[in-house]
């Protein structure tokens, strides 16, 4: 049992990362190329369920946007794709591992602008670029599995497995609500975020303006907007936090880059 628990701990410590731009340390059981392939493999259902936008101004923004923020995650081993779906009551976007994007069309309103959408698709790239997906998942692994690596649970319980896979990435019983994540996790996603539009050559700033009226939409009933706030409740303690965060973000910040 002794060398079980030495063994198990061993296994733990050597799963730690490190977070980018926060050095936060966390744990990560789940190998990336497999996280990668539930990403894709929940992204290709999501879509099959969703319709497509046939808007090409949404769309070229979308994707203009998204690409100048991938070029700043410098993950050039995603294969980053970034889809418009045609749901004006759906205030929403979000991003599974590998950069696979999805927006919807009800966002881009609230969004504003260039930089306002920089703001939404920031948060969610750095979700996948700090693997909170795995974090989550490592979590239920540790809880349910007795931490037992992915390879090995696969293999002996792929139906808890599966389920845990859903927790962590699914997209729920409604397409386009993502189970939340932790506070921490959404706060850091807010400062990664931050940092990565600012690379791209977005200003930071523009943050505070996308969530004030966010807060707005919230307070005035926000057709739509129940499903985002289920995942990304903008509340005026997260918007004082974006503002502490504001002078690191600004230091990455040159209004040429990208442009």
């Amino acid at each position: 049992m002794k060398h079980a628990r030495m063994a198990l701990l061993a296994a733990i410590l050597a799963a730690c990362q490190t977070v980018p731009f926060t050095g936060r340390r966390h744990l990560v059981l789940v190998p990336e190329g497999e996280e990668v392939a539930l990403g894709a493999q929940q992204y290709r259902q999501a879509l099959s369920e969703a319709k497509p936008s046939t808007d090409a101004h949404a769309i070229d923004q979308v994707k203009r946007v998204g690409e100048r923020l991938a070029m700043a995650a410098n993950r050039p081993e995603y294969k980053w794709e970034f889809n418009v779906i045609d749901d004006p009551k759906t205030i929403n976007a979000w991003c599974l591992p590998g950069g696979k994007v999805a927006v919807y069309s009800g966002i881009l309103p609230v969004a504003h602008d260039d930089e306002g959408l920089a703001v939404v698709l920031g948060h969610e790239i750095a979700h996948a670029l700090a693997r909170h997906g795995g974090e989550r998942m490592s979590q239920g692994l540790v809880a349910q599995l007795g931490g037992a690596a992915l390879s090995a649970a696969l293999a002996s319980k792929p139906e808890q497995t599966q389920q845990l896979a859903m927790q962590a990435y699914g997209l729920g019983a409604t397409v386009g609500v993502l189970l939340p994540f932790s506070r921490e996790q959404e706060s850091e996603a807010d400062r990664i975020g931050l940092i990565l539009m600012a690379k791209a050559g977005y200003d930071p700033q523009a943050a505070v303006g996308f969530w004030e009226r966010m807060e707005t939409a919230a307070g005035g009933g926000g057709g739509g907007l129940e499903k985002y706030l289920g995942t990304h409740p903008p509340t005026a303690d997260r918007i004082e936090a974006i503002r502490r965060h504001l002078p690191e973000a600004q230091g990455y910040y040159h209004p040429s880059g990208g442009r």
